[in-house]
């Protein structure tokens, strides 16, 4: 089939796209492990999870965050590739920072915004970003990549930026012509241990003995901790978790970007793939966590608390998952972005990468310039964190 038997079009309500073709694209069911390279079903690219920031005005009206999907579809209508598109009038929530070029950009006469973003919003997660189905062709990829480029045109926006992708759409982007950018992030990685001490067993003494120390601390003998999933998800859960999530996003951003109802949204139609890790002192929730079930990976994402005690920040988002994802033999966590103090509690320094195409050759020769160097003390800043990792050195890294 040729390229020419495709067609692309602009998709500005996930709503008005079929939810199994979508899927089917986004999460193929009946992957193995090594056919979905660790990531047989990601969240975050579910027509569910997009859907909620749509319909509960997470995304899209006066968020800069305007939905404008790409879609590929062969002959007979069917959706075969996809890519959770927007278009962007700042650099917000985007977590691969590039107000500077855009800066630049401004300085030399040039218009930055609008911008196409090829992204989860808010969700510094990897995963795939061009949803190939397994049965298209081999050039539905490079339609849908084309088709970016289209919209980039027509939407007169000065560049495409793909963050968080996985390692095959990196190759495909890159051998498109896309300069790639490469960041740090600090993951665990479950080797196959039978418990939480099996982990604690492989770190080195002292190391093990801060983290007894800080799980102490931070629970002492009046708080408790809650792992709510399922069914058992209730609105006074997403009520309290809502508060620390306002609280936290307040002090950060000044304007937390997800809305009450997407909670609501969001637990309604995948709860089975949603854990809250609940804090409880006196009767009341103090502090929470929410995280997102993969079949491969449990990703940490928002946190907050209104009541201020020494290490519980480590204790609801960093040990309490890592203990699920061990007692639900998740292969990792990913804990977001950011945050080196992830290192002393058990995280390792794992590269994560963005893909970046502008219109203005200029712009994009100075940015692939600056990527080049930037790459260079990227690994050699992850390679740092690595000799400091906190296992006992005769650990092999799992």
């Amino acid at each position: 089939m040729s390229a020419c038997q495709f067609n692309v079009r602009i998709a500005r309500d996930l709503a008005k796209v079929d939810a199994a073709q979508w899927d089917a694209c986004a999460n193929p069911p009946d992957l193995s492990a090594e056919e979905a390279a660790g990531e047989r079903f990601n969240p975050f690219i579910s027509h569910a999870f997009l859907l909620a920031l749509e319909q509960s005005g997470s995304v899209g009206g006066r968020t800069g965050w305007g939905p404008m999907h790409v879609l590929v579809e062969d002959e007979a209508g069917r959706l075969i590739a996809a890519a959770p598109t927007y278009a962007k009038s700042h650099s917000q929530g985007e977590y691969v920072f590039d107000h500077g070029w855009a800066q630049a950009y401004a300085r030399a006469g040039g218009r930055y915004y609008p911008k196409i973003q090829v992204a989860v919003p808010f969700t510094p997660a990897t995963g795939r970003r061009l949803l190939v189905a397994p049965q298209a062709p081999p050039e539905a990829r490079a339609a849908l990549i084309a088709g970016l480029r289209g919209l980039r045109q027509a939407a007169q926006a000065s560049s495409v930026h793909v963050t968080f992708p996985n390692a095959s759409d990196c190759a495909a982007l890159e051998e498109a012509g896309f300069s790639l950018r490469t960041g740090e992030q600090f993951h665990f990685a479950n080797p196959g241990y039978r418990n939480f001490e099996d982990f604690l067993a492989a770190l080195s003494s002292r190391k093990r003995k801060n983290i007894k120390r800080e799980r102490k601390e931070a629970l002492g003998d009046e708080v408790t901790i809650e792992w709510v999933t399922g069914a058992a998800l209730k609105r006074e859960h997403w009520d309290a978790f809502f508060v620390f999530y306002m609280d936290t996003g307040s002090r950060k951003w000044g304007n937390p970007y997800l809305t009450r109802d997407f909670f609501t949204r969001v637990g309604a139609a995948m709860a089975d793939r949603i854990l809250l890790v609940m804090a409880r002192r006196a009767g009341r929730y103090i502090a929470g966590a929410i995280n997102f079930i993969g079949d491969d990976a449990l990703y940490g994402r928002n946190w907050g608390a209104i009541e201020e005690r020494p290490f519980l920040h480590f204790e609801v988002c960093y040990y309490q998952a890592i203990d699920f994802a061990i007692q639900r033999g998740l292969s990792r966590v990913e804990a977001g972005a950011q945050g080196e103090h992830k290192l002393a509690r058990g995280y390792r320094p794992v590269p994560t990468f963005s893909l970046h195409d502008f219109a203005d050759r200029r712009l994009g020769e100075a940015v692939a310039e600056y990527l080049a160097r930037e790459r260079v003390a990227v690994e050699e800043t992850i390679a740092l964190y690595e000799e400091h990792a906190p296992f006992r050195k005769d650990d092999a890294r799992p």
